[in-house]
């Protein structure tokens, strides 16, 4: 059962912006480090960014892909039970399927959700 749900996807050109979310109705998400993944065809899946657990509200220190950093930032609305991904600058080789899951990955969401596509081109 997948119970975490990706969208915010989209066709952008390089240099352009699109923001992710990752959404579940689990009341115990506040509890869990996530993080975004990507996967490329043909290439392995990878995580992308990492948000560790922290407060009530928002969540604490973050890790990010050498290639990404200073271009995507991750958050967490712990309120809201969603997790979010901004992405800026966006460049060709971003374009992947995007997932969310727990940081590292388990089954504790479920499995896999469907992701949600970016796709950057010109």
């Amino acid at each position: 059962q997948v119970q975490l749900v990706e969208s915010g996807g989209g066709l952008v050109q390089p240099g352009g912006s699109l923001r992710l979310s990752c959404a579940t109705s689990r009341n115990d998400f506040s509890m869990y480090a996530m993080a975004w993944y990507r996967q490329a065809p043909g290439k392995q899946r990878e995580r992308v960014a990492g948000i560790r657990v922290t407060g009530i509200v928002a969540g604490g220190s973050t890790d990010y892909l050498d290639s990404v950093k200073g271009r995507f930032t991750i958050s967490r609305d712990n309120a809201k039970k969603t997790l979010y991904l901004q992405m800026m600058n966006l460049k060709p080789e971003d374009t992947a399927a995007y997932y969310c899951n727990t940081w590292p990955p388990t089954d504790a969401f479920g499995s896999w959700g469907q992701g949600t596509q970016v796709t950057v081109s010109s």
